[in-house]
């Protein structure tokens, strides 16, 4: 027996210096509590509880990330963009901490190699990237204090992928995008939504955005809000020239 806890110890101990070498790796610093970035990548369907019986995942620290993040970046951003008022400040923002663009952070550093999940890494839905991200991003902040988290985002986040002039040009929502230039030239507009089976095995949804009176994008997406947007995209394709004239 205690030759096999041996076994057991030695294996865990592997393990845990492969993923310590993995995280100062990507954070560049060396963690202090190894723990909290073993829970930013515990997926809740293995059902680990911690001594208090509550589930141990990465959603509190995601959660934790998530706040810190939209800190850091909003305060960069008052710092740099002195002639942005509240809205513009907000818009900007909204497209740094992008789920897209979160998600391909996330996928940067090979977060989901990572996760430890009873479920595959391909079926934790889209935005897993993100979610792993923004939990790093706690976990950092928890271990090592705001000073280290705000260089580490800094380092990752803005001097690699933040240009405020690329950024103004950017779009997030084709959707907004297409309602906003709609309603300020007072122009009437519609989403027409109908379910359309076809041969898939899986459902579609088929729409078109009407701008008076005129069919102006037409899309076919297995979601409702996934055929709105690429409407709505190529309903911008064709009005971009009145949109930025």
């Amino acid at each position: 027996m205690k030759f096999l806890n041996y076994i057991l110890n030695e294996s865990r101990s592997h393990r845990d210096g492969i993923f310590f070498k993995k995280i100062q790796k990507i954070v560049k610093v060396k963690p202090a509590n190894l723990s909290l970035y073993k829970q930013a990548f515990t997926h809740c369907s293995l059902k680990i509880k911690n001594e208090e019986g509550n589930i141990i995942s990465y959603e509190r620290l995601e959660f934790l990330g998530d706040s810190i993040l939209g800190a850091i970046i909003s305060t960069y951003l008052f710092e740099n963009a002195p002639h942005g008022d509240e809205g513009y400040l907000t818009k900007m923002r909204s497209k740094i901490v992008s789920r897209k663009n979160l998600n391909l952070l996330g996928e940067k550093f090979q977060l989901t190699d990572l996760i430890q999940s009873d479920i595959p890494a391909e079926k934790l839905g889209k935005n897993i990237n993100g979610n792993l991200f923004e939990a790093l991003i706690g976990a950092i902040y928890v271990d090592k204090g705001f000073k280290a988290c705000e260089e580490f985002i800094y380092k990752k986040v803005i001097q690699e992928d933040v240009d405020l002039a690329k950024l103004e040009k950017r779009v997030v929502s084709y959707k907004s995008l297409m309602i906003e230039w709609c309603q300020k030239n007072k122009f009437s507009f519609e989403f027409i939504i109908e379910d359309d089976i076809g041969k898939d095995e899986e459902k579609h949804f088929a729409v078109k955005l009407i701008i008076n009176d005129e069919i102006s994008g037409k899309a076919r997406e297995t979601s409702k809000k996934r055929a709105e947007e690429k409407a709505s995209q190529r309903a911008y394709f064709s009005f971009q020239n009145h949109i930025h004239p």
